[in-house]
């Protein structure tokens, strides 16, 4: 990859099949794109649900990515895996085979219909921020580092798994 990037951090999970492969295929399709390189990914972490508490617990991860796409692009690409993983949106907030939601990019604030950066309610969820506190933690949202923020929300629950940072490769 050549030419000015972004740096963008991104949320991974799902709770439905096979979800630490789901987000594996999508990481490897994504890097797969040629004006997108996945830099670092976080642990695999054990998350209870979130939002709706009647169903199965989630694997969650972040992912850091340099890429030279638009947020609108990238945004793209990653609903493009989604929908190649077979994702069905039927419930907010409920269960899925993957989930991908952009965090970050770069210094980008974002409102547009669709795409919301940085993410509206990423600071209020540990089982985003404990992944993206793993791979960025000194990484300042609204002033504060992630490292920071995650100490300030409820993280009960969470358990990082035993899979190190390239599980993805496998």
């Amino acid at each position: 990859m050549s030419g000015p990037s972004n740096t963008v951090y991104l949320s991974l999970g799902g709770n439905l099949g096979d979800p630490a492969r789901s987000m594996a295929a999508a990481l490897r399709l994504l890097d797969a794109d040629p004006d997108t390189d996945v830099a670092t990914v976080s642990s695999l972490y054990r998350t209870p649900p979130w939002g709706k508490l009647d169903q199965p617990d989630f694997l969650n991860a972040a992912a850091g990515l340099s890429t030279r796409l638009s947020p609108r692009a990238l945004l793209d690409l990653c609903l493009d895996a989604e929908r190649k993983l077979k994702r069905v949106r039927e419930e907010r907030w409920g269960p899925r085979l993957i989930d991908i939601d952009i965090l970050v990019f770069g210094d980008q604030i974002i409102h547009e219909t669709g795409l919301e950066v940085p993410h509206p309610r990423m600071l209020e969820r540990a089982f985003v921020l404990a992944p993206l506190a793993e791979v960025a933690p000194g990484l300042a949202i609204a002033g504060k580092s992630v490292a920071d923020r995650l100490g300030s929300v409820d993280a009960a629950g969470i358990e990082r798994l035993p899979s190190g940072r390239d599980w993805w490769l496998r």
